[in-house]
């Protein structure tokens, strides 16, 4: 909700992956005017991805008055709030897991079990298939090869699937197409909780960069990155 009376405009452009934490999050704000998910295969070519995020904010200039940014860094966009035309707040995190453990939760789990494949609900979903295109090996079915087998030969060294539990609706649906992921590829089923301040001081900053934008009339207001440390 607003802490004040001035009506905001905030855009929404974001990740798939991280659709259904975003929306829960903001089911019934009033603020949020606009709503867009990107395919989340776009980082897997870095440079179409950063355009297209670019391309996607700045269409909303003049139709918002602050953007959140449903992004992290994902390789190619550190620093990309300064290079937009709208102020933006995106997610302060080097992926969307450490967006939905905190960054300093994602590297505990990352050194208590160093073979761990990362899940949510948005992975889950996408299961085999998306990991498939996300590892460059759908192309190897045009050559006759089936990519499980690439896929087993990779995941030789990991040991667990970590489920997130986020807390979106159908909830169990996900936990089991993820529990079916680690069975395909013999990884041991693990969760735990999720931590989705990342998210929320994201869109809160947003909405300050909103008020800030109206409080100077319009005045072009530089993006921000907003730093998180964990529990």
């Amino acid at each position: 909700m607003n802490e004040s009376n001035e009506s905001i405009r905030i855009g929404i452009v974001a990740c798939d992956i991280v659709k259904r934490e975003i929306e829960m999050l903001t089911k019934d704000d009033p603020d949020i005017v606009h709503r867009e998910y990107l395919e989340f295969a776009l980082h897997i070519d870095s440079a179409y991805l950063k355009a297209t995020v670019k391309d996607k904010v700045n269409a909303l200039k003049g139709k918002v008055d602050a953007v959140f940014l449903g992004y992290a860094i994902c390789q190619s966009l550190r620093d990309i709030t300064k290079e937009v035309e709208v102020p933006t707040a995106m997610l302060e995190a080097d992926d969307c897991i450490g967006a939905f453990l905190t960054p300093l939760e994602y590297e505990k789990e990352k050194r208590r079990c160093t073979g761990t494949w990362f899940s949510s609900p948005g992975w889950a979903e996408l299961g085999i298939d998306g990991v498939v295109k996300e590892l460059h090996l759908d192309s190897v079915k045009d050559q006759g090869y089936d990519p499980m087998y690439f896929l087993n030969i990779i995941f030789n060294g990991y040991s667990r699937c970590l489920y997130i539990h986020t807390g979106v609706d159908a909830e169990t649906q996900y936990m089991e197409k993820s529990k079916d992921f680690a069975c395909r590829l013999n990884l041991r089923h693990e969760q735990r909780r999720c931590d989705l301040r990342v998210i929320e001081i994201a869109l809160s900053e947003a909405k300050n960069l909103a008020r800030k934008a109206i409080e100077d009339e319009g005045t072009p207001t530089e993006g921000i990155t907003i730093e998180v440390s964990g529990a």
